[in-house]
Formats: C-alpha cells, sequence, structure tokens
C-alpha cells in the first residue's frame, strides 16, 4: 500500500508540475499584432482582376490515409519524414500551377512533433521566393499530453499568406477560449488582415482560421460576432474586402446532406449569421472537407464546405472553383477564386 501510495503522490506531483509549466509558458498574444514580412516585393497591384487561392493544407499529414484521434480516429502524428514531405511537396506543385497573385493558408507547420520537425513555412516560403509571405502563429503549445500512449507533443503551428504584391498584415486574435486547463493545449485562433494599396483606395485581404471541436459551438459564436463587428468598421473605409479561409461551419448557400447519406457529425455548425455589405460566394456541388474518423473512402466519411470566400458588394465575382483533389494531400480542398475590382 504504501508503494502503491508513493506511486499516486509521484504521478499527482508530476501533474501538477505539467499544468504549471504549461500554465507559465501558456501563448497569450495581444488582440492585435503587427505581423513581419518576409521575402518582400515592391510591387502593388496595378489590375483590377487578381486571383486568390485558400488551402488548409492540414499540416501535410491528414492525407487520404490518415484519421485524426479527436474525431474518433487513433492517429496524433505522421507516420514519417516522407509522408510529410511527399505531401508537402505534391501541395506546393498544385499551388504554383494555380497561380494566383494571393495564397491563404492554414494549418503550416515550424517545429511540431506530429510532422516530425520539418519546417513547412520554411520549405513553402522558399518555393515561391518571389512572393512575400507573412506567418501569425495560431498553435503554439510546449506539449499536449493525448493520446496517452502516443501523444501530440510539441506544436509551432501558423496560418501563412503569400502574395505577388507588398502589403502590411496585422494578426487579430478571436475572443473566446475553453476552460483551463483544457485550453493550454489548444489553438489560440485568430486571422490576419493584410493591406494593399491600389490607385487610391487599399484591397484588405482577411486569411481566417476559426474553431472546429468547441462544445455546442459557443466559441465560434464569439469569433463570429467579432468578424461581422470588423467587417462593419471597415465597411466606413470603402475599400476593397475579401475574406477567406477554413471557417470551420457550413457555409451558407451549401447543404452537406446533398453530399452524404450518414449522420452529420456533432462538430459541424452552420454559419447563419448575415454580414451586411458583404456576400458569400461557394460552388454547392464539390465538398472542401471530409470527417477523419477512418481514412478517407469516398461515401463513408462525411464531406462538407467550410472553406470559401466572402466578398465585400464592391467586388464582383468572375469565376470560383472548388477543387476536387479527392482530399489525397489534406483533408480540405482548396477554394480558388477570380475577381474583379469594380
Amino acid at each position: 500500500m504504501k508503494t502503491i501510495f508513493k506511486i499516486l503522490i509521484i504521478l499527482v506531483g508530476l501533474i501538477a508540475l505539467y499544468l504549471l509549466l504549461m500554465t507559465l509558458t501558456d501563448f497569450k498574444p495581444d488582440e492585435i499584432i503587427s505581423l513581419k514580412t518576409d521575402q518582400q516585393t515592391d510591387k502593388v497591384i496595378d489590375n483590377k482582376q487578381l486571383k486568390i487561392t485558400t488551402f488548409n493544407i492540414g499540416y501535410a499529414t491528414l492525407d487520404e490515409n490518415a484519421d485524426f484521434f479527436m474525431e474518433g480516429g487513433k492517429q496524433s502524428k505522421a507516420e514519417s519524414k516522407e509522408v510529410v514531405m511527399s505531401n508537402l511537396e505534391k501541395i506546393v506543385d498544385f499551388l504554383k500551377n494555380e497561380e494566383s497573385d494571393i495564397y491563404l493558408l492554414q494549418e503550416v507547420d515550424k517545429k511540431s512533433l506530429r510532422t516530425k520537425n520539418i519546417n513547412q513555412y520554411d520549405y513553402i516560403k522558399e518555393s515561391f521566393s518571389d512572393y512575400e509571405s507573412t506567418y501569425a502563429v495560431n498553435y503554439k503549445v510546449p506539449w499536449v499530453p493525448v493520446p496517452v500512449l502516443k501523444p501530440y507533443g510539441y506544436v509551432d503551428s501558423g496560418i501563412v499568406v503569400l502574395s505577388k504584391y507588398q502589403g502590411i498584415a496585422n494578426r487579430y486574435q478571436f475572443p473566446g477560449e475553453e476552460a483551463w486547463p483544457r485550453q493550454l493545449a489548444l489553438l489560440d485562433r485568430c486571422f490576419t488582415e493584410t493591406r494593399y494599396p491600389y490607385k487610391n483606395k487599399e484591397v484588405i485581404v482577411l486569411n481566417v482560421h476559426m474553431s472546429a471541436y468547441d462544445s455546442g459551438g459557443v466559441i465560434r459564436e464569439q469569433q463570429v460576432a467579432y468578424l461581422k463587428e470588423h467587417l462593419e468598421e471597415l465597411k466606413s473605409e470603402n475599400a476593397y474586402v475579401i475574406i477567406g479561409g477554413d471557417f470551420n461551419h457550413e457555409l451558407p448557400g451549401t447543404n452537406a446532406d446533398d453530399f452524404n447519406d450518414i449522420p452529420k457529425p456533432d462538430w459541424l455548425k452552420t454559419m447563419d449569421t448575415s454580414f451586411e455589405g458583404y456576400s458569400w460566394y461557394v460552388d454547392n456541388t464539390q465538398p472542401t472537407s471530409r470527417s477523419m474518423e477512418t481514412p478517407y473512402v469516398k461515401g463513408q466519411n462525411y464531406e462538407c464546405i467550410i472553406d470559401g470566400f466572402m466578398l465585400s458588394d464592391n467586388i464582383e465575382l468572375v469565376t470560383i472553383t472548388h477543387h476536387d483533389l479527392e482530399f489525397k494531400n489534406s483533408d480540405h480542398n482548396p477554394v480558388s477564386i477570380e475577381i474583379k475590382l469594380n
């Protein structure tokens, strides 16, 4: 009994020490942070038509063969460096072939156990050496202890903007967080806002990555309200505003039941907030995300549209493309739009 008691005391002590260290090192960003711009260019927007692509790359690990422990699967990290690099190379090949003016990327790792310490941001940045790039951290945790036998471990990950044009970027912290101590191991959700000069106005591009697994969608409601308030403020500037990314909501104008014969997962919530002065644009025939309880098999994983774009009403949509990459290298499919600045 004394031995068991000593073991329990040691375990309790280790847990307490872990929680103390996590609390002391918890990433707590200011609401607004000015972002460093890498690989600066002196080019400015000089034409009315732009092409923009958004892609949650699933840290180049959540490919067609992957499942994920947060959705009922088992996997917490990449099988090997080779898997990560193979996915990353194919993702970059796709992006380069798109020849977009601006790319909005989510879930890009710098140094994480889950991706075998491969600096994905450096690889992407070097692959687009003629583009400006900005990185905004949204997941910086020294150790995620679950799953117990194969822990997620340390994570340094963020959202990235690549652009042919010179811009000024800021990171905006979304409100809302889970209760302590759960929050210590979760993402600090944010969006970036990059401003590009265009004639006597500005083109303002937001890269958004909202919460996914908050119970009842309560935190997502706060995030949507914050985004709505921010967009209301931008209306007074009479700028061209483009909002893209992974909203982790079923987007307006889409119905995931059209893609599925299985029940909607609990984590999926509907974007039911209207944004006056802005319009959503989607191709409701092609899903952009799939569930991760098992490796991907068409018809067995739940599919929906949670990635896309919203535009201010002074922008004209030319084309929108939901790319069908069959979730081969990420649990998301990318979306591209071509727009005209009126």
